[in-house]
């Protein structure tokens, strides 16, 4: 089940593609967060999305806003991936105990085994105050993630 509007965002803790560790609760206080699930790296949408991410990076990271993406890859894979498409922002492995952020979050397919098209804008008491979860090979409009953002 996924994790309802108004509700507190789980909190995690997992490694990005540099090794270091990051949690939802280290935002709390600071900064709202654009958390997006996507499936796997170097997948067509998935890389889509997250270039077109990278693209308009100054609308979700900056002094008010920080970017989180999470995948089931390892962080080896995200690390090269991150490199080679010129991704700048976190890249976080829900790899082990595989997909347990994204099982907290309601969206991962269990019989794919990675996590659907979920993207949830968190404030900064952590609450969520929008989401949107597609399917495998629907990818997700950014403006619509600029408009959750713009009525915090």
């Amino acid at each position: 089940m996924t994790i309802e509007v108004g509700g507190q965002a789980p909190d995690f803790q997992l490694k990005d593609n540099h090794g270091r560790t990051v949690r939802l609760s280290q935002f709390r206080g600071e900064k709202n967060v654009v958390l997006v699930f996507y499936p796997f790296a170097f997948t067509g949408v998935c890389t889509g999305e997250l270039c077109a991410l990278r693209d308009e990076l100054p609308r979700f990271e900056n002094e008010g806003t920080q970017l989180l993406a999470v995948s089931n890859d390892s962080i080896h894979t995200l690390r090269v991936f991150a490199e080679q498409e010129g991704l700048e922002y976190p890249l976080l492995s829900d790899f082990w105990p595989h997909g347990e952020t994204s099982r907290a979050y309601g969206v991962f397919d269990e019989d794919k085994g990675c996590a659907v098209r979920g993207t949830f804008v968190i404030d900064k008491e952590g609450v969520v105050r929008w989401s949107v979860v597609n399917g495998l090979p629907d990818a997700r409009d950014l403006n619509d993630y600029v408009k959750a953002l713009e009525a915090l």
